[in-house]
């Protein structure tokens, strides 16, 4: 057969990676990195209880330290660039609103328990002017807008439940994420839980992850599907047995933001309950924190760069010389004190007896049974993934949701990183009971993890580095789509998601239509507007970043672009083909073209005022964007 174009160049040769040494990638070499104290010591007085929702323990002298560290700072007498520091490891964040603070409190795997969602109700309704906690895309509660003086009150008020914001912010191991469905899901390897409890508690205070060069995000799945998106990770943990053995495949150097990567496999296979994936975990680490050249520029300090610029090859190199330090014999590896072992079948309660069956209902249920209710592999047991609107949850929902879990649940549920909650052991009988109590909190809508269940960060709501209104644009687009009532299968599995700027705190990368925030300059005046991102994938254990398309939309038209572009595809696809094997199929310019006259901008008069005001807003944008704290 003829070749239908000129063959392509040879490819030059890569140009060999640099290494550790050379000019521009300095080491700290000799830099001081210790471990934690014996448990029980004043330099470590943790102390671990396999109770539900006790992860991360609570010490007492961390509240009366924050404290007086806030009095020193309100009364002028510490500088704010100091505090900020000790702010964050608290896991309290500043706000774009002046005098206010936002905490994060972590909830490792996504874990809570019922008195956990009494103790966030009691939180907002004390403390939290907006009235509603906020579930993150990495399984936290955020509650917004408290007064430093307030804040450690706020504190101590959830800590009798095991909430902790212990490092939630800061450059530290962050809130540990995991498969919500750990532990009940039929296409586990095993359960990942204990071993991601025993990482929380290692590294949780460990003084050589106090201050790295930036933040570490970790993910633990025990199924190929991935539901932990172990890709966009620092460092990731996924289930593997050999020769009858449980370990980790473990992955480093993921992320997304401006310079989004694939995490690649460093270890095909690490041991678990010999404690050598913590062992191996805190040699990476090690490695990442004494890389000097990093720290220059926060902005481009994740491990991912120290990845991208050596090579997977030469980082476990590293790792593997780190491995044969005197350090490893100073530690405790061992992981029975440390792992988190709670066996939630055998804790099960007797629920309530059923207090009613469909009548006139059956349906409205059976939607809701098929689209929210996932059989575990326990015989008998269902999961319940409730919708959560923008993630946001009101103090009646929170405790409405407490209640339904100690009546139905025996008091076990994960927060996801969609921004939802999955109820677990919900019987069979229990069903329809526990749908009609969640349409009485308002919680009942159908359809997570489809094309209406749109996934946004806070964006200008709240964060210094948001440049548009996301939360806005996330009810906008969601109404749109409602609006359009898309009953095809292939059309509903459409994720939708945006950030309020380019970092991609709602994970857009991967989204099959993703969006992060932008601005458009007409004459003097600005419009809000947002980069379009296409063909993300983070199912079915890929992960894809979306291609970024050569168009600028004001935010005002994006829910157009939104619908433009779901009817093309509706349109035009061939038989069975899902969105983003039509985007690639169809080239991405096509896409550009279906929206280009979206993109064109407006003169300022009366009529087009509201394209120069952004969603939820009421005054003409500007962009105001602040110094983000994540990289202080």
């Amino acid at each position: 057969m003829e070749p239908t174009s000129a063959p392509s160049k040879p490819k030059p040769a890569d140009k060999p990676k640099p290494k550790p040494g050379d000019k521009g990638i300095e080491q700290e070499d000799g830099k001081l990195q210790e471990g934690k104290g014996r448990l029980g010591t004043l330099t470590n007085p943790e102390t671990y209880e396999n109770i539900p929702g006790h992860i991360i323990p609570i010490i007492e002298e961390e509240f009366v330290d924050f404290e007086g560290e806030a009095n020193e700072f309100l009364d002028g007498n510490t500088p704010e660039d100091q505090f900020i520091g000790f702010r964050l490891k608290q896991g309290v964040y500043g706000q774009r609103q002046p005098g206010v603070q936002m905490v994060r409190v972590k909830l490792p795997f996504g874990g809570v328990t019922p008195e956990q969602m009494d103790a966030f109700a009691d939180a907002v309704e004390t403390y939290a002017p907006l009235n509603k906690g906020h579930i993150t895309t990495r399984q936290n509660i955020q509650i917004h807008h408290i007064p430093l003086n307030q804040m450690v009150h706020m504190l101590r008020d959830l800590a009798p439940s095991g909430l902790s914001s212990r490092e939630g912010c800061g450059n530290t191991v962050r809130n540990v994420t995991g498969d919500p469905w750990a532990g009940v899901a039929e296409d586990e390897i095993f359960d990942p839980t204990r071993y991601a409890g025993a990482y929380t508690r290692y590294f949780v205070r460990h003084p050589t992850t106090q201050l790295m060069p930036r933040k570490i995000k970790t993910s633990f799945t025990g199924s190929d599907a991935d539901r932990a998106m172990s890709g966009i990770h620092d460092i990731a943990f996924l289930s593997r047995i050999r020769d009858g053995v449980k370990g980790f495949e473990i992955r480093v150097g993921g992320g997304t933001s401006i310079m989004p990567r694939v995490a690649p496999t460093i270890y095909d296979f690490v041991e678990a309950e010999n404690g050598d994936y913590l062992k191996h975990a805190e040699a990476i680490l090690r490695v990442y924190d004494r890389q000097a050249w990093l720290r220059p520029n926060r902005a481009r300090a994740r491990i991912k760069v120290l990845v991208d610029k050596v090579g997977i090859e030469e980082v476990r190199r590293m790792v593997d010389e780190e491995l044969k330090g005197d350090w490893v014999n100073e530690r405790d590896f061992t992981i029975d004190h440390l792992v988190f072992d709670v066996d939630e079948e055998a804790s099960l309660t007797e629920p309530l007896p059923p207090s009613g069956s469909p009548n006139g209902d059956r349906a409205e249920f059976d939607r809701y049974l098929e689209a929210n209710v996932q059989p575990q592999r326990q015989e008998g047991f269902h999961t319940v993934e409730v919708k959560v609107v923008r993630g946001d949850l009101t103090p009646e929902q929170f405790r409405g949701l407490g209640q339904i879990m100690r009546d139905y649940t025996g008091g076990f549920a994960r927060m996801t990183v969609q921004q939802n909650i999955v109820l677990r052991w919900v019987r069979e009988e229990s069903l329809y009971d526990v749908w009609k109590r969640l349409a009485e909190l308002g919680l009942d809508d159908v359809g997570p993890r489809r094309i209406t269940d749109v996934v946004s960060c806070p964006g200008t709501d709240s964060c210094k580095m948001g440049i548009t209104s996301s939360m806005g644009l996330n009810q906008a687009i969601q109404e749109r789509v409602e609006s359009m009532d898309i009953t095809d299968p292939l059309t509903r599995d459409i994720h939708i998601k945006m950030s309020g700027c380019p970092n991609g705190c709602s994970q857009h990368h991967i989204a099959n239509i993703g969006f992060y925030g932008a601005s458009l300059k007409v004459g003097d005046k600005t419009i809000p507007a947002y980069v379009p991102h296409l063909a993300g994938k983070y199912t079915d254990g890929d992960t894809i970043y979306g291609t970024r398309l050569k168009s600028r939309l004001p935010a005002r038209r994006v829910p157009d672009a939104v619908e433009r572009w779901i009817r093309l595809y509706e349109t035009d696809r061939e038989e069975g083909e899902i969105f983003n094997a039509y985007v690639e199929r169809v080239g991405t310019a096509r896409m550009e073209e279906e929206v280009k006259d979206l993109t064109m901008p407006v003169d300022f008069s009366l009529d087009t005022m509201q394209m120069f005001i952004d969603w939820q807003r009421s005054d003409p944008y500007k962009v105001e964007r602040g110094e983000g704290e994540c990289a202080v």
